[in-house]
C-alpha cells in the first residue's frame, strides 16, 4: 500500500493581497532586479510551480461553469432558442474571453487560486434537448471532441486562454466526458442530433443507426449495480463502447490534443460508469506522454465506506472528487445534521480508505448538488467557517464560482446561475485569499498528517505536519455560544502565534510554551482561527507524494516533499535507481527504470547520502496498456460463488488469486448473461498472456478451471475481446 501521508495520532485579503503582492513584486524589480528569477528556474524546479502538472497538492482550485462566469466576448454568443439568460436550461454567454478578463484584473490571483477547473471545451450539441427542455451549456453533451465549443471560444482563444493562465502561475483543467454523448432515448421522443460522434466534423456513428458497436445499446441504467452502471446509460445519454477499438483510440487522441495545448489536469466525468480496465489503458496512455494531474467524479451521496469506490481511487491510477468530506463538511457546518465528532470520524476514516488521500480533490459544493449558502439557510458565517476547514485539511481543495460571493442555488440547474458579483470585500473572499497562498508555503496543508487535538459536538481543533512545518486549525460551528479551549497541545515550537485569518472570524494570537501547552483562550460564537509555522531547516528528505500514481518504465514521475537538497542524489524504485531528470529541495522528476511490472517502493538518498523516509507501493505496469474484455461462458455457480481471472502478467496478478480480477460481471444482454460471465481489464499490450479463470466463494476458497492454459496475444494498439469455456 501506498504510503498514507495523512495519519491520525490519537490523543485581506482577495485584491488588496493580490495587489500587496503585485506591488511588492514591480518594488523588487525595479530596486532589485536579481529576483526576477523568483518567477523563472528557481521557481520553476519547486513543487509549488505552475510547470508542476503531476502534483496538485499545493494548490487550490477554481471550478468554473464557463458559460455562467462572464461574457467577455458577445459575438460567439449563440443565436435562437438556445439562448435565454432569463432561463437557467438555457446558454448565457460566457465563455474563455472572460475567463482571461479575470486573470488579467487579478480576481483569482488575489483569491490566491492556483488552478482553474474549467467546463468541457469540446463542441457540444446546439439543439434543445426535447426531454428536458435544456441546452448544452454545462458542456456535458459532446458532439465532436476534436473541435470547441463555439460558444466559448475558437481553438486560438482556448490556447489564449490557457497561456494567460500560466503567465499568472495558474493551472488550467478541462472537465472531459468520455462516457457519453448527447441524450439519444427517452421512451419515443425523437432527439435531432441522436447521440451522434463526429470527429473533426467527420460523422462516426448515431445511436440509432450505430452498425459499428461505437454505442451500448442496454436501457437505462437503474444505479442498482456496478455493473448495470458501467454498461446501462445515464438517463439516455448515448452511452459510449470502449471495447470497441475506434472509441478507444479516438478518446485517446482527443484527450492528447488538449494536453498537448499546454492543459494541466483532466477532471473525467462519470468514472463510475465507464469499465476501471479501459479508464486503466487511457491513463497509461495519458502518462507515456502528458503526466499530469487527473481527478474522477465518482458520485456518493453519504459519508460512509463505498468499496468499490476506494479500490477504484486505489487502484486506477486517478483520484477522486471526495464526496464523503464533502457530505461530511455539508452535514457538519451545513445543516448541522452530524457533529464535528462526526465529521473527524469521517476525515478519520478516509485517511485509512485512500491510500492517496493528499490527491483526493475537496470541495464543499459543486455543480450537481444545492449550493452551500443555500443548505446551511443563508447562513454567510458557516460559508465561511467550511472554507476555514476546506483549505486547511487534507486533499487538493476546490472552490465552486460564486460561493465566494455567497451564491445560492438548490438543485440544477438553480445551482448554476450566473457569477453574482466579481466584489472583493466579502469576508468569504478574505477568507480564501489568506488561507489558499498558505498551501504554496506551508508544506503541512500540501502533505501532511492530521491530528486531533482538541474536539466537542461544536469545536474541531486539529493539526497538519509535515517535515516539521505545522498548521493548526480551530472551528466553532456553534453561533450561538463560546468555548474555554483548555488542555490545547501543539507541536507548534514555543512562542507567540497569529492568527493566520487576522481576526477576520474572531481568531485571537495564541502563546505556546516549550512543552507544547497552549494557554487558555477563548473560541468564541461562530469564530474560527488558523496558527502556522513554517520550518525552514529541514534536516532530512521527507517524501510527500508521487505522481502520477501508476506508470510503466520510461515514464516520467514526479516526487515532492521537503529536505531533498540542492544538488541531485539518488532516486530508488526498490532497489533499481531511477535516472534523474530534474532534482531540487522540493521537487525531483526521475524516469521510471526498467522493472518487471508490479509494486515497487520509492526510497530517495541525497547527495549527502541522507536516506528518506519510504514511498510504499508504486505501481510499475509492464508496459503499454491495452483493454481486452475476457469472457467466459458456462461458468456455473452457486449463490455467493463468482468468477475471477488470474494470469502470468502483473496486471492478472502473476497467478496469485489473492489477486484475482473481478468479480466478473453477467447480468449485460448485449454482452454476456449468467452463466457467462466477463470483464474488461487493463492488461500490457503487444504481449503473449496466459490465464485461467477460478471461482472464488464468500470464504476465499478457489476453485481453478481445469485444462491448458488460454492464451491470448494482445493488440500493440487498440482493444480486443476474447471468449471461451469454462474448463471442467
Amino acid at each position: 500500500m501506498r504510503n498514507r501521508r495523512v495519519e491520525f495520532k490519537k490523543g485581506l485579503l482577495c485584491r488588496v493581497a493580490g495587489s500587496l503582492v503585485v506591488l511588492m513584486f514591480i518594488v523588487g524589480i525595479i530596486v532589485y532586479p536579481s529576483i526576477i528569477p523568483v518567477f523563472g528556474s528557481a521557481a520553476e524546479s519547486s513543487d509549488a510551480a505552475v510547470s508542476n502538472r503531476a502534483s496538485f497538492s499545493t494548490d487550490v482550485i477554481y471550478q468554473i461553469v464557463t458559460d455562467r462566469f462572464l461574457d467577455g466576448d458577445s459575438t460567439n454568443n449563440p443565436e435562437g432558442d438556445i439562448f435565454d439568460r432569463s432561463n437557467l436550461r438555457k446558454y448565457h454567454g460566457g465563455d474563455w474571453a472572460g475567463i482571461i478578463q479575470k486573470l488579467n484584473d487579478g480576481y483569482f490571483t488575489g483569491l490566491g487560486i492556483t488552478a482553474l477547473w474549467i467546463s468541457s471545451p469540446v463542441e457540444n450539441i446546439t439543439t434543445i434537448d426535447p426531454s428536458n427542455s435544456s441546452a448544452s451549456y454545462h458542456g456535458y453533451w459532446a458532439r465532436d471532441f476534436f473541435r470547441t465549443n463555439e460558444f466559448f471560444g475558437t481553438m486560438n482563444e482556448f490556447q489564449n486562454m490557457v497561456n494567460t493562465a500560466h503567465e499568472k502561475n495558474i493551472k488550467v483543467v478541462i472537465d472531459f466526458a468520455p462516457n457519453h454523448t448527447s441524450t439519444a432515448e427517452f421512451g419515443t421522443t425523437v432527439f435531432p442530433e441522436d447521440g451522434r460522434l463526429y470527429r473533426d466534423g467527420q460523422l462516426i456513428s448515431g445511436f440509432k443507426t450505430d452498425t459499428r458497436d461505437i454505442f451500448n445499446h442496454e436501457s437505462w441504467t437503474d444505479f442498482s449495480t456496478y455493473e448495470n452502471g458501467i454498461y446501462h446509460s445515464m438517463y439516455g445519454l448515448a452511452d459510449l463502447n470502449h471495447i470497441n477499438g475506434t472509441v478507444d483510440s479516438y478518446m485517446k487522441e482527443a484527450v492528447e490534443q488538449w494536453l498537448n495545448m499546454g492543459v494541466d489536469g483532466i477532471r473525467a466525468d462519470a468514472v463510475k460508469h465507464m469499465p476501471e480496465g479501459w479508464q486503466k489503458n487511457w491513463l497509461s496512455g495519458i502518462y507515456e506522454e502528458n503526466p499530469v494531474f487527473v481527478f474522477g467524479e465518482w458520485f456518493t451521496g453519504g459519508t460512509g465506506s463505498d468499496a468499490q469506490m476506494e479500490k477504484f481511487a486505489n487502484e486506477s491510477g486517478m483520484s477522486l472528487l471526495d464526496f464523503r468530506l464533502a457530505n461530511a463538511i455539508r452535514g457538519a457546518l451545513g445543516n448541522d445534521s452530524i457533529t464535528m465528532v462526526d465529521l473527524h470520524s469521517v476525515i478519520e476514516a478516509t485517511g485509512a480508505d485512500f491510500e492517496e488521500v493528499n490527491d483526493q480533490v475537496t470541495f464543499i459544493d459543486n455543480h450537481d448538488m444545492s449550493r452551500f449558502m443555500t443548505l446551511s439557510g443563508n447562513n454567510q458565517r458557516d460559508v465561511e467557517n467550511a472554507y476555514v476547514l476546506l483549505l486547511t485539511s487534507r486533499g487538493v481543495p476546490a472552490v465552486y464560482y460564486g460561493t465566494e460571493q455567497y451564491a445560492t442555488g438548490s438543485s440544477d440547474p438553480e445551482n448554476r446561475g450566473d457569477m453574482p458579483s466579481f466584489s472583493t470585500t466579502s469576508n468569504a473572499c478574505k477568507v480564501i485569499g489568506s488561507l489558499a497562498p498558505l498551501r504554496k508555503t506551508n508544506p503541512a496543508l500540501a502533505y501532511g498528517t492530521t491530528n486531533k487535538r482538541w474536539i466537542n459536538n461544536d469545536v474541531y481543533i486539529y493539526e497538519r505536519e509535515f517535515a516539521g512545518n505545522v498548521v493548526l486549525t480551530a472551528v466553532n460551528r456553534n453561533q450561538s455560544a463560546g468555548y474555554n479551549i483548555a488542555g490545547l497541545l501543539t507541536n507548534l515550537p514555543a512562542g507567540e502565534y497569529e492568527d493566520v485569518l487576522g481576526g477576520i472570524l474572531g481568531g485571537r494570537n495564541i502563546s505556546v510554551s516549550a512543552a507544547g501547552a497552549v494557554t487558555v483562550f477563548e473560541l468564541g460564537d461562530g469564530e474560527s482561527a488558523v496558527w502556522q509555522y513554517t520550518n525552514h531547516s529541514e534536516a532530512a528528505p521527507d517524501i510527500g507524494n508521487v505522481d502520477p500514481m501508476i506508470g510503466k518504465a520510461g515514464n516520467t514521475i514526479t516526487i515532492t516533499g521537503r529536505g531533498f537538497g540542492a544538488a541531485a542524489g539518488q532516486v530508488y524504485f526498490g532497489t533499481k535507481a531511477a535516472v534523474v531528470q530534474s532534482w531540487s529541495n522540493s521537487k525531483i522528476t526521475v524516469t521510471i527504470p526498467n522493472a518487471t511490472g508490479g509494486v515497487k517502493d520509492i526510497s530517495i538518498t541525497t547527495a549527502a547520502g541522507t536516506k528518506s523516509d519510504t514511498y510504499e507501493g508504486f505501481e510499475v505496469l509492464s508496459g503499454p496498456q491495452a483493454a481486452v474484455r475476457f469472457k467466459v461462458n458456462n461458468a456455473a455457480t452457486v449463490y455467493g460463488t463468482n468468477v475471477y481471472l488470474v494470469g502470468s502478467v502483473y496486471e492478472l496478478g502473476n497467478w496469485d488469486t489473492s489477486l484475482a480480477i473481478g468479480p466478473f460481471f453477467n447480468s449485460t444482454s448485449t454482452i454476456g448473461m449468467y452463466p457467462t460471465w466477463f470483464y474488461d481489464i487493463s492488461v500490457p499490450a503487444g504481449t503473449t498472456v496466459e490465464y485461467k479463470f477460478v471461482k472464488i466463494d464468500g470464504s476465499g476458497n478457489v476453485v481453478w478451471e481445469s485444462g491448458n492454459n488460454h492464451t491470448v496475444v494482445t493488440l500493440a494498439e487498440g482493444t480486443a475481446a476474447v471468449t471461451v469455456d469454462w474448463q471442467e
